[in-house]
């Protein structure tokens, strides 16, 4: 019997231990469920752009220029995706060798190397196909947002050309630098899901553009109010529900961490829509729907860097103070200042990008996302806070810096505003020849 015993052993021991290295060298296979969370995802996130940006903006702009409004967001999503797809997710999202801390390599230069089965380091149980469309969408909303602040005066040709040059000088740089493999992340700032990278990036682009640009004829005299605010509040609510794919889906799998972000996502936003309403309650002594859209849109930017590393409490706090700040500045501060940031592009995302990624390293928690390996200032880690500053201090300088250029260019070649008369007449007739009816 014990001779039978030892045999069977001898059979099998060996091929128990020959099966163990192969258990623990197996990489992480692709998960149905991580995948169509990320499907479901990128559709919410493109959502956002359109109709969700275009109807928010468009209602806020006036009649005459509605088309043209909706116009910018449609043709943006077109043709940043082309040029996602040729080189910016290379770029972005690659290894750039001995230039890496500050820009990707070219190894996904239209994406010839991703096979059906490719996978990314960055989301190893989703097709790569799928993380690169989620960030595509990503990539796509961050230049149209820049909109806002150019409304009713830019040339289209101009606004198609500097979003080219924005997308891959300003935008693909700062999304590496944090996200993939650069120096920010690799220092240890934190930027769940865009703060800098998409809002901050974008609100100063859009204050440098509205600078630039000048103010809208008959500021101050004609009348310069949203044609219809209900397209505006569609466009929020639209926003509202497609920002859980752009929070909760940067978890990048179906888990613990996407639910608490969604969480955080809700509780924020209304913190945020709440603190504005009442803001403008106390001081202009009515509650505007446009007050109350705004304000939720001002909370979902500035807990979007945030979001993953945050519990309830500070996604509350980071809401309400969300609504306060981005009121003041988008109502108050650009009144003393007298720049014409035309639908708050500055106000609401510049500040509220800025103001959460700052706030992110007060309240993150080590015990909501380990990436958050010390967690925050209330954790005692005030390191955080000062690598959360050098994030949002070079985002800021880099942006302004090269959207300056870049305009500049445009500016002395082409040209980049519409003509008064085309101004006062119309963007849609004379850029697009077509107008609203009705």
């Amino acid at each position: 019997m014990k001779k039978k015993l030892s045999f069977g052993l001898m059979l099998v021991l060996p091929a128990l231990f020959a099966a163990m290295p192969a258990f623990a060298e197996d990489p992480p296979k692709l998960d149905s469920g991580d995948t169509a969370w990320m499907l479901t995802s990128t559709a919410l996130v493109l959502m956002m752009t359109i109709p969700g940006l275009a109807l928010f903006y468009g209602g806020m702009v006036r009649k005459k220029n509605i088309l043209a409004t909706l116009a910018q967001s449609f043709a943006a999503t077109a043709l940043i995706t082309i040029l996602w797809m040729v080189i910016g997710y290379s770029i972005s999202f690659t290894d750039g060798g001995p230039n890496n801390a500050f820009i990707g390599g070219f190894k996904y230069f239209l994406l010839a190397p991703m096979g059906l089965n490719a996978t990314s380091a960055l989301a190893p149980t989703i097709p790569e196909s799928v993380y690169m469309m989620f960030q595509m969408t990503f990539a796509i909303i961050t230049p149209a947002l820049i909109a806002g602040a150019l409304a009713d005066r830019m040339k289209f040709s101009a606004f198609l050309l500097f979003m080219a040059a924005w997308l891959l000088l300003v935008y693909c740089p700062v999304a590496h630098w944090v996200w993939g493999g650069g120096w920010l992340g690799a220092a240890g700032a934190l930027d769940y899901a865009g703060g800098s990278v998409v809002h901050l990036n974008a609100g100063t682009a859009g204050l440098v553009a509205a600078l630039m640009l000048g103010k809208r004829k008959g500021l101050g005299t004609d009348n310069m109010a949203p044609h219809n605010l209900a397209y505006s509040v569609i466009g929020a609510s639209l926003l509202w529900v497609g920002w859980f794919g752009f929070n909760a889906g940067s978890a990048v799998t179906s888990n613990v961490n996407a639910g608490m972000a969604m969480a955080a996502t809700q509780i924020a936003t209304a913190g945020a829509a709440m603190a504005w309403m009442c803001a403008e309650w106390i001081i202009s002594k009515k509650p505007s729907v446009l007050g109350m859209v705004s304000g939720a849109v001002a909370g979902l930017v500035a807990i979007t860097p945030a979001s993953g590393f945050v519990d309830a409490k500070g996604a509350l706090i980071i809401g309400l103070a969300a609504g306060i700040v981005c009121y003041i500045s988008a109502v108050h501060v650009k009144k003393i200042f007298g720049y014409d940031d035309a639908l708050d592009c500055w106000g609401v995302h510049g500040v509220g990008g800025a103001l959460g990624a700052i706030l992110t390293g007060v309240f993150a928690m080590k015990e909501i996302n380990p990436v958050a390996a010390k967690g925050g200032w209330l954790e005692g880690n005030f390191p955080q806070m000062i690598l959360q500053f050098e994030d949002v201090g070079a985002t800021f300088v880099y942006c302004a810096v090269v959207t300056f250029i870049i305009l500049a260019v445009l500016k002395y070649t082409i040209g980049i505003r519409v003509s008064e008369e085309v101004e006062v007449e119309g963007l849609d007739i004379n850029l697009h020849g077509e107008v609203v009816h009705g």
